[in-house]
């Protein structure tokens, strides 16, 4: 790497993946001497690795990207490896766009193929456009097409994305049929295709709350083999991949680092994880359920915002005063149900809860 393109990376705000743990993949791929698909970087073992986090026998730390069941990332891993593209499904905040990057980078090392679906997608974002100019110059010409994320992963056998699929219109997410039945993208106007090579396959990623806004065909869902990310299964295992995302962001950002499992990491995590289920961590309280989805990554841009204002407005010591405005943000989307739902909370649970005097305090000022 040039000392141009080391400053160049200390000065961007997120890398991808590939670049922010470049050793870490580099690590792997070195010590790894298990059967390979074809250019992929690494075995599947080694991909599933790279996700779980693992020692590797030179001493070697991986770090885990997800916390959760291992068998789901076995079979994500393994349908890349097939002739299946794989869906990744959940819940608002259950890192399906963080696992996809990862496994591009780990699979192909490049997560930038990328295709971002909205109500506005157009076919070219899935397919290939034109360059405009070129093409009332001269007519259509390869050197006129303007080739999608998806053809060019086509053409290089690597791994494509595309985030938020049933955001994108039906008649456009269509068009990846024959992609991924065929593995070929006809051209028509130049009487050509291009062909996918071993190696390509595509990751989508789908908010099971948005169901009905573009549903996915039977013909499309067919060419998928789903795999539905849950939600942390407990508050120790929430409060884990918490600390080691704000912890991320917050070296990115020049903030000071909270021990793992802070006192307001595992209380803001607390009341989100119970205002989510409707009842208390005891089990002995039930309570209404606000109308967000309060996801772990909403927890995670708490806690970031609440240390950035510890940091430049305190002490750099986070405290309750710092993450309360932002946890009535999260709760609170619909003024009138919502503030009904979190003014319960406070006084019927928070108020009698033992060692969280200064966090009821500060939740009731900002209820206000």
């Amino acid at each position: 790497m040039t000392t141009e393109t080391t400053t160049r990376s200390s000065e961007v705000l997120r890398l991808h993946a590939e670049d922010a743990f470049a050793a870490e993949l580099a690590a792997l791929a070195a010590q790894d001497d298990r059967p390979r698909p074809e250019r992929w970087r690494m075995s599947p073992w080694a991909v599933a690795t790279y996700l779980l986090g693992g020692e590797l026998p030179d001493g070697t730390v991986i770090t885990p990207k997800y916390i959760g069941p291992r068998r789901i990332v076995e079979v994500a891993v393994t349908t890349l490896a097939t002739d299946r593209a794989l869906l990744l499904l959940g819940v608002p905040g259950t890192a399906k766009t963080w696992v996809s990057e990862h496994l591009a980078a780990a699979v192909s090392g490049d997560s930038t193929l990328l295709v971002q679906g909205t109500a506005g997608t157009p076919e070219e974002a899935v397919r290939y456009g034109w360059n405009y100019a070129q093409l009332l110059a001269a007519g259509p010409s390869r050197d006129a097409l303007v080739p999608s994320p998806l053809m060019r992963a086509m053409a290089d056998g690597k791994i494509a994305r595309i985030e938020e699929l049933t955001r994108i219109p039906a008649d456009v997410q269509d068009s990846l049929i024959t992609i991924l039945s065929e593995k070929t993208l006809p051209v028509p106007e130049l009487g050509d295709e291009t062909q996918a090579v071993r190696g390509f396959n595509v990751i989508a990623t789908a908010n099971d709350r948005d169901r009905g806004v573009n549903e996915l065909s039977s013909a499309l869902r067919r060419r998928f083999n789903t795999v539905v990310l849950p939600l942390p299964a407990s508050l120790d295992e929430e409060v884990d991949i918490v600390s080691r995302r704000v912890n991320q962001l917050g070296r990115s950002l020049d903030l000071p680092e909270l021990p793992a499992g802070a006192d307001e990491i595992r209380r803001v995590v607390t009341v989100f994880r119970e205002l989510r289920s409707g009842i208390t961590d005891d089990g002995r309280t039930k309570v209404k359920t606000p109308s967000g989805t309060l996801s772990t990554a909403e927890a995670i841009s708490v806690l970031t915002n609440g240390l950035a204002l510890a940091t430049h407005f305190g002490d750099g010591m986070l405290r309750a005063a710092d993450v309360a405005a932002g946890i009535v943000g999260a709760v609170v989307r619909d003024p009138a149900a919502d503030r009904t739902v979190w003014h319960e909370y406070v006084e019927g649970v928070l108020r009698e809860r033992d060692g969280w005097k200064d966090f009821y305090r500060a939740a009731r000022e900002h209820t206000r």
